[in-house]
């Protein structure tokens, strides 16, 4: 072989460690693979597959391990390809061939989904921490906001009068919801496949039910094959994130508009924006603007593993290692994500005159006069709608908000209404209309203290 021919082998060759290796990201889950290593290995133990002082030596070596990656003291060398044969080599280094016993009954296809189920397990509660930590904060801002008015929307147009503690009490809902998933992921998926092996189980006398016991996992698996190619939590965990980004994209593209001057119904702290390179006056909502950002990028991950799996025959393929950065950036996403919008939320000035005054504008009582004439004057529900759209345009003739029309100009507005009473002014009013909507659920000032009350109740139950 020519000079020239071994440096392209050998540039050949690094080329290939580099895109068969997976140990600059997986070294992720270097804990994960410990624990389920000393697990197994006692498990080798009680079932006399290796000797205590077998078991020992092992486990002493694979805790050096942990303390040197730790202190920054492990060295990586990508040639050993992932975080298995990292921790395997090195663990042949300290206490020699006693090492190669550990790898007995189990292969690296169980072993990865393995520590990928208790890494995501652990994930799936830490989010769920913090989804918590932000249902707090938002029922805490929600107490002092159950009579502040704000205009109700639909289609991005003024609808009704809500409370702003109503409001929040809908963005509390998806987040109860979003913990939930989390939640019941777990309780979903946590089963130890360890033990499967490559995709068949094992001759060895293993007991598979001892190493979930071990690992704190509900049961082990009850499929070999399905176990040691099964990604389905890591998809669960991404579309879990995924839900909660668009909740939390939806949040924010509120927070961008309520921050404008055009509304100016929040201020956002000066610590969650940023000026303009050229224009100092300005003050842009960028951590709003990024959160809403994320949640593209969290989508394509879901879409990319999504994409992986489809075509995929049982058991392991190689493919599934593209499951890992995906799932490891989302989740580094989501929790910071997460921690930035709870503290923001601690921080931000919520205008209540200005959202009171919007609440002027746009006839949001106009249903309330439509109803007013279905239960006072028995009249059908579509003829009322009809009067009611007939005053709502006299009332722009004049330049005013039905909410601050006279009892003599709605009179004179439609000879329908020439004799209506005077009493439906009161229904006209803002806080009236908003405190009228008392049905379970809606946005009267006691129906949302009752709503804050069973979330008080609910955050006390998970505690």
């Amino acid at each position: 072989m020519t000079t020239d021919d071994q440096i392209l082998k050998n540039k050949n060759s690094k080329l290939l460690d580099r895109f068969n290796a997976s140990l600059m990201f997986d070294r992720k889950l270097y804990s994960q693979d410990i624990r389920g290593s000393i697990a197994h290995a006692k498990m080798l133990c009680l079932q006399n597959i290796i000797t205590a002082d077998e078991q020992q030596k092992i486990e002493k070596g694979l805790l050096q391990i942990k303390d040197e990656i730790e202190k920054e003291q492990f060295v990586w060398d990508i040639r050993h390809e992932d975080i298995h044969m990292a921790i395997e080599t090195r663990l042949t280094q300290l206490i020699g061939d006693t090492a190669g016993k550990l790898h007995t009954a189990r292969s690296r296809n169980d072993q990865v989904a393995t520590d990928m189920a208790i890494y995501l397990r652990e994930k799936n509660n830490s989010i769920a921490t913090k989804l918590k930590d932000i249902i707090t904060t938002f029922a805490s801002i929600a107490h002092n906001h159950t009579s502040s008015l704000i205009p109700g929307m639909t289609h991005l147009q003024h609808a009704q009068p809500i409370n702003f503690g109503f409001h929040l009490l809908a963005y509390i809902q998806m987040f109860r919801r979003d913990y939930e998933r989390f939640v019941s992921s777990n309780l979903r998926n946590n089963f130890c496949p360890l033990g499967s092996a490559a995709l068949a189980g094992t001759p060895h006398d293993i007991d598979r039910h001892e190493t979930a016991r071990l690992l704190d996992f509900t049961a082990a698996s009850a499929s070999a094959l399905d176990s040691s190619s099964n990604r389905d939590t890591a998809l669960e965990m991404l579309f879990n994130i995924s839900m909660t980004s668009m909740h939390i994209s939806r949040l924010s593209e509120e927070l961008v508009l309520w921050s404008s001057y055009e509304f100016g119904f929040v201020t956002i702290s000066d610590n969650y924006a940023t000026t303009s390179s050229i224009m100092p006056q300005k003050k842009n909502p960028d951590v709003p603007e990024l959160l809403r950002g994320k949640t593209g990028r969290v989508y394509g991950n879901l879409l990319s593993l999504l994409v992986v799996m489809k075509s995929l025959p049982l058991a392991y393929n190689k493919d599934t290692q593209e499951d890992k950065e995906g799932v490891f950036d989302s989740i580094e996403t989501i929790e910071m994500s997460l921690d930035i919008l709870d503290d923001m939320m601690k921080n931000i000035t919520i205008n209540t005159d200005n959202m009171q005054k919007a609440c002027a504008v746009g006839h949001l009582t106009a249903t309330d006069l439509a109803d007013y004439l279905v239960r006072k004057r028995d009249m059908p529900f579509r003829t009322a709608y009809i009067v009611t759209k007939d005053v709502v345009k006299y009332a722009d003739g004049l330049g005013k908000d039905i909410s601050a029309i006279s009892i003599e100009e709605l009179r004179a507005s439609s000879e329908i209404l020439q004799d209506i009473e005077d009493e439906v002014l009161g229904y006209l009013n803002l806080k009236n209309s908003m405190n009228s909507r008392d049905s379970y659920g809606g946005t009267s000032t006691k129906q949302t203290k009752a709503q804050l009350k069973q979330i008080t109740k609910w955050l006390e139950s998970i505690r």
